[in-house]
């Protein structure tokens, strides 16, 4: 028994691969993990029916040179599914989180005897998984109690996000994790967005070119963003207001007028030192800085 479980446990190890720094798992290895019965088409399904629940730090579909990579690597068939033709879209890997989430959404038809193996799976991969995600309670019971630990698999995910998004800090060299965390930020913004930062330069300019919302931007004068860096930006992209204005102190990001975010640190300096994000939930102060902000734009 022992000898069958050490070889199981190889042959899942053996569909780990490490992509942008990350262990991931191929779609099509884990549709066979799950015995899906429409394959991989059900595994990308339930992501496309569930896009709020898997954001790129969870799953994504290779690009072409991360595609071209692990072709290099392994051979093609292990990349491509059997069939006419193969696959007709690049892969999508799944984190360690991924893994876990997807597991709460797909619902194999399979008898309960035969979801068994899948179980033994999750046991085995949990070395992959946070155990801030999955905590071995869980797991122990899934085969008696399946649905229900499913429940509370959501909520660990559902107290796990809140945690996160509600307050994180970063310390000094942390530069990348705090720069990608403002760019997750930036990115959850569905109209408009607005950022308070007086030490605002060619950084900030960078990071929104790519969104497809109005951004306002308030600074103070005189600073290390010029006019003229303003009107070439707005000549290609067209959707940035600046107001000069040094009535702030702190920085802010507000979100579609909703969400408002509170940061420790000017853009341009994130993770020189240790700082802070903070999600503001107290209404009274995010009504006191809207009105002071009503008073500008």
């Amino acid at each position: 028994m022992n000898e069958l479980i050490e070889t199981e446990e190889k042959r899942i190890e053996s569909m780990i691969y490490e992509i942008r720094g990350q262990q991931v798992m191929l779609d099509s290895d884990l549709a066979k993990l799950y015995e899906c019965m429409n394959g991989t088409k059900e595994v990308n399904q339930a992501v496309k029916n569930n896009p709020d629940k898997f954001p790129e730090r969870f799953s994504w579909k290779l690009d072409k040179e991360e595609y071209n990579y692990l072709r290099s690597k392994f051979s093609t068939t292990k990349l491509e599914e059997q069939g006419r033709g193969g696959r007709r879209y690049n892969p999508r890997v799944f984190t360690e989180q991924g893994v876990a989430m997807l597991a709460t959404i797909l619902k194999s038809p399979v008898a309960t005897r035969v979801s068994i193996a899948i179980m033994d799976a999750f046991v085995m991969m949990r070395k992959y998984i946070s155990n801030n995600l999955l905590e071995q309670n869980y797991i122990n019971n899934m085969v008696l109690e399946h649905d229900k630990n499913i429940k509370l698999l959501q909520n660990s995910f559902s107290k796990f996000e809140e945690k996160r998004k509600n307050n994180e800090i970063y310390f000094n060299g942390q530069i990348w994790d705090a720069y990608s965390k403002i760019q997750e930020i930036f990115k959850e913004t569905k109209e408009k967005l607005v950022i308070i930062d007086n030490y605002a330069d060619n950084t900030i300019l960078d990071m929104i070119k790519k969104l497809k919302v109005e951004v306002i931007l308030i600074t103070k004068p005189k600073n290390l963003l010029t006019e003229q860096d303003i009107e070439r930006y707005n000549s290609q992209y067209h959707n940035l207001k600046v107001y000069f204005n040094d009535s702030f102190h702190d920085r802010y990001f507000i979100l579609d007028d909703k969400e408002t975010y509170h940061c420790g640190t000017s853009i341009n300096r994130i993770g020189y030192r240790t700082f802070s994000m903070t999600l503001i939930s107290d209404i009274e102060v995010r009504n006191a800085l809207q009105n002071k902000l009503n008073e500008i734009v």
